[in-house]
């Protein structure tokens, strides 16, 4: 059955490490990684969008021109005179990154500005897609802007789909981050935590803990990533199930993890409905990503999921 995923975030300039201590330039931000692989992997009739908002210089043409390389629709991307794309540098330690980041002018700060556009959106999608770094990049009054159509999505059916994606570093006070990744929760009908993000903001003192606050938040459905651990579902109410990691020959760049395990468990749980199997699936794509550098690895490098 045809559909249309919506995916709302901030792509940004990625500079990542190259040889010779030269920097590659490429496009990059969670909300965006998971659209890319949902792209990757979704049946052809559907259609992937990216939402968002660009400046009108020449980075934010480049950056819409190699979005629309990967197929992922920008109809919905709005651009605004006088800002541009965020930009981030990836550092890279035994193949665990860390980032820095220059983002104070982003456009996509302002992206949920304009209400009426937003519901366009929203109204002509059937998959919603956020993060907490969707919610952190935004003032408080466009955060519930936001929220009012997601809940509106969701009260309509959709599916709304949440990553907390937890980062500390974004957001000016911790009590309002924890009270807005809550308020995005409520708005969602299926959450996919990362345990670790949850355990050290919230407390949580294991997977169960996790998937019950979740749920106590009016959430029906939620999978918590736990890295090499594995995957727990919790659907519509019934029990947890567990999902082993694929192996892992080498680990060469995590980046984007967990963001291509969110766009293949979508893409196969939109096409035949079966989480585990969904979940089975990005745990494949996941442990395929992480054996190759930057966010978004060509389909070339991944034939064998195919």
């Amino acid at each position: 059955m045809a559909g249309r995923l919506l995916s709302i975030g901030e792509c940004m300039v990625e500079l990542m490490q190259a040889e010779g201590d030269l920097l590659r330039k490429g496009y990059a931000g969670d909300s965006f990684n998971t659209a890319y692989y949902a792209r990757l992997f979704l049946p052809e009739d559907w259609s992937v969008d990216y939402f968002t908002a660009v400046g009108t210089d020449t980075v934010s043409d480049e950056m819409l021109a190699f979005i629309e390389k990967t197929g992922v629709g920008t109809g919905y991307i709005r651009r605004i005179e006088g800002r541009t794309p965020g930009l981030y540098m990836i550092h890279l330690k035994d193949g665990e990154r860390s980032f820095s980041y220059w983002r104070s002018v982003s456009a996509a700060k302002l992206l949920a500005d304009d209400a009426d556009h937003l519901r366009k959106a929203a109204e002509a999608s059937d998959i919603l897609v956020f993060s907490g770094i969707t919610l952190a990049i935004l003032a408080p009054n466009a955060v519930e802007t936001l929220l009012l159509e997601l809940r509106r999505a969701k009260a309509a059916g959709k599916l709304v789909v949440f990553d907390p994606n937890i980062r500390p570093r974004l957001w000016d006070d911790n009590t309002r981050m924890l009270e807005t990744i809550s308020a995005g929760a409520r708005a969602s009908s299926l959450v996919m935590p990362s345990f670790d993000d949850e355990a050290t903001h919230f407390g949580d003192a294991d997977v169960a803990a996790t998937i019950t606050r979740y749920r106590s938040l009016g959430v029906e459905n939620v999978v918590v990533k736990d890295g090499a651990k594995g995957v727990t579902l919790s659907f519509g109410g019934g029990a947890s199930e567990f999902v082993p990691s694929a192996k892992v020959e080498k680990i060469v760049d995590t980046t984007s993890a967990g963001d291509s395990f969110n766009g293949a468990f979508l893409a196969r749980y939109a096409a035949d409905g079966d989480p585990v199997a969904a979940a089975r699936f990005a745990a494949q794509t996941a442990a395929a990503v992480i054996q190759h550098h930057g966010a978004l690895v060509a389909r070339d490098k991944l034939e064998a999921l195919f």
